[in-house]
């Protein structure tokens, strides 16, 4: 009998039922991660859920994504803004690491502004880290640019120029008839002037955001969304440029 060797083969059976004990308790307690055998290494499926605004229905995108995904950001945002400006986007982007994948239901998702929306693109391929598409011309998973995913951006963009034109048009029509459609706007003349001067003091908009609150109307005493503010800024902007 060699105590020391019976000892040191003791050890090496332990250490051996502890590996595997340890690897099926990691494949218990994620059961939303994907294994890449090419890289050996686990893959978080990450959502984005988007909609433009409030009034818009996010549960069929959720249906889709929290089933499969180990995380899912959702934001109320217009597509064509830039990630800066899309907090729940830049959320997930800074969550995403090295190997996960960044799903979303269709394209549009990631935003309606071809150029916006292939920066992001190019950024995550950039970082390792692949995009999932469940639905649309684009479906599949992507770790490259490719005209597909081109094509579905800009078709995207497309359909939201669309949908702005024909919206213009019936309010147009609806004022020529005497009656004023559309929203108030959120962001009134006071609130304007406010976040110019805190931007002109160097103040990003999602810093200026929590500084500005709501005075009437249903979302009385609320901050402005990201996108309100960014769209009055720019109308300032130009207003400003053709006076």
């Amino acid at each position: 009998m060699n105590l020391n060797r019976d000892l040191v083969q003791l050890g090496s059976l332990h250490v051996e039922l502890f590996r595997y004990s340890f690897i099926n308790l990691v494949v218990f307690r994620l059961p939303t991660d994907t294994f890449d055998e090419r890289k050996g290494m686990w893959m978080a499926l990450v959502g984005l859920v988007r909609v433009s605004t409030d009034k818009q229905n996010v549960q069929r995108q959720h249906d889709a994504l929290d089933p499969i995904c180990l995380k899912v950001f959702e934001e109320k945002i217009s597509g064509k803004l830039t990630a800066e400006e899309r907090p729940a986007l830049t959320a997930a982007i800074e969550y995403l690491r090295e190997g996960d994948m960044l799903c979303v239901q269709e394209v549009d998702r990631l935003g309606r502004n071809l150029l916006e929306g292939l920066i992001v693109l190019n950024d995550l391929f950039e970082r390792g880290i692949s995009v999932k598409v469940l639905e649309g011309i684009a479906a599949g998973e992507h770790k490259e640019r490719s005209l597909i995913l081109d094509l579905a951006l800009a078709l995207a963009e497309d359909r939201r120029r669309d949908i702005v034109k024909k919206t213009k048009d019936g309010l147009e029509a609806a004022r020529k008839r005497g009656r004023v459609g559309g929203r108030k706007p959120v962001m009134t003349d006071a609130l304007v002037v406010q976040a110019a001067a805190l931007r002109d003091r160097g103040f990003t908009i999602r810093q200026i955001q929590p500084h500005l609150r709501i005075a009437e109307g249903a979302n009385k005493g609320k901050n402005p969304s990201v996108g309100a503010i960014s769209q009055a800024l720019r109308q300032h902007d130009e207003e400003k440029g053709r006076a």
